[in-house]
This record gives structure tokens, sequence and C-alpha cells, in this order.
């Protein structure tokens, strides 16, 4: 059927074309990712109609094999985020998040609610309770410096940095959809001299994040605590 090979084309263009638009910076990320699952669903939906159609003698035709190789692929995409609650918003102090202060003065955040979901606690406990704190053999100061340098390491934009407060906040881009995320690094001194780095990482666009903001933070207390406390 012709409707089909032409459906299964359309999906191709848009699952490509979308997040290339979005890696080209030439459309926002949202609407990258927008054309990309529209392309995604089309394409199993289509996919799975033209293994009806061949299934029952009717050949298979070149758009109802590219769109069965386009459901797939967006399948184990997709199936990446299971597990993961439908929230955007981790941190490694449950109790006392970090909070946000220039990143609410960013036009770009100028109505969105910054404060911690306290909803979201129980939903980061179920799935990654291995989120922690990094703890390093520095005093504060020194350990801001260090969360700065790793924090750029990582390619984040630093965007404030208060010594008073002991904070560092940030911006950190996703590299095919150029989402942004906010994070904020928290520095406090502990009694043996040392001191506890808490982070906290939060999406701006969406309601689940698939596990980014966790996976984040884990790349980042690693890499923190691997710099920091060999060299101590």
């Amino acid at each position: 059927m012709r409707t089909l090979h032409s459906l299964g084309l359309a999906a191709a263009t848009s699952f490509i074309v979308g997040p290339l638009l979005a890696w080209l910076r030439v459309v926002p990320g949202i609407w990258g990712f927008i054309l990309f699952a529209l392309g995604g669903l089309i394409g199993l939906v289509v996919g799975l109609l033209a293994l009806i159609r061949a299934a029952r003698g009717r050949g298979l035709q070149p758009g109802g094999a590219i769109a069965i190789v386009i459901g797939i692929v967006f399948v184990v995409l997709a199936s990446r985020g299971r597990g993961y609650p439908r929230i955007n918003d981790f941190t490694t102090d449950l109790a006392d998040p970090p909070t946000f202060q220039h990143a609410s003065t960013l036009p770009a955040n100028s109505q969105r609610d910054l404060s911690y979901p306290a909803a979201f606690a129980a939903e980061q406990r179920g799935c990654c309770a291995d989120l922690h704190p990094a703890q390093l053999k520095l005093p504060p100061a020194e350990a801001l410096a260090r969360a700065r340098q790793v924090a750029e390491q990582m390619g984040w934009t630093v965007t404030q940095v208060d010594p008073a407060a002991g904070t560092l906040e940030a911006i950190a881009t996703s590299r095919v959809f150029g989402f942004h995320d906010d994070v904020v690094v928290r520095i406090r001194p502990e009694g043996d001299g040392g001191s506890r780095c808490d982070v906290r990482s939060k999406s701006r666009d969406g309601k689940g994040d698939l596990g980014v903001n966790a996976a984040r933070i884990r790349s980042y207390v690693t890499a923190l605590e691997g710099a920091t406390n060999t060299r101590s």
C-alpha cells in the first residue's frame, strides 16, 4: 500500500531531522524532540502494519521496512528511561536540598518555580537511593574552587560562584537537543576539616528526564571525589 510507504518515509524524515535541527540549534530542543518522538511513534505504528501486511503475503515496501527499523530504534531508546520516575529534579540532600538563587533571575526561568517539590523525595528514594554528597578532604574555599574546576571540565557553563554562601550554579546543556538543565553545588564544612558537597540538578523541560539528572550527579560526585581526594 502506497500510503504505508509514504508514512514510513515521513516517519524516518521526522525521526532524523528533528534531532538534527535541534543539534544545529535551528529549532528549540523541545521542538526537535517532538519531531523525533512523533517520527518514532509513527514509525512504530506503520512498522507494525507493514509486518502484518507482509505476513499476509502482500509484500514489504521500502517505506514499511524503514518504518520497522525506526520503530525498533525508538523502542530501544525509549526503554533506556524504564524504571525512572516521572520527575526531573534530583539532589544528594533530600532533607535540605540546595536552593537556586542566580538561576531564578535568568529569563528562561522567569515563570518557573525552582523550589524542590517535596513529593519528589520519595520518588527519588525508590529509584536512586545511591545518590550521595561528595566528601572532600579540603577546606570549604578550596573545595569550592575544585568544584568549579570539575564542573567546567564536564562542560557545564558556570553562571555564578558565591564564596560567602559556598555555592556554585551552572547550566548543563545536552549535546543533541540542547536542553538546558540548572545545577547548583553547595559546599559545607565538616568536623574533620574537610567539606561536604551537595548537588542538585533540575531540568527546564518535561516532567521526566529519563534518568539524566541522576546520572549527571553520579558522574559529577565521582569525578569530584576522584580529582580531590587522590591529590590530598
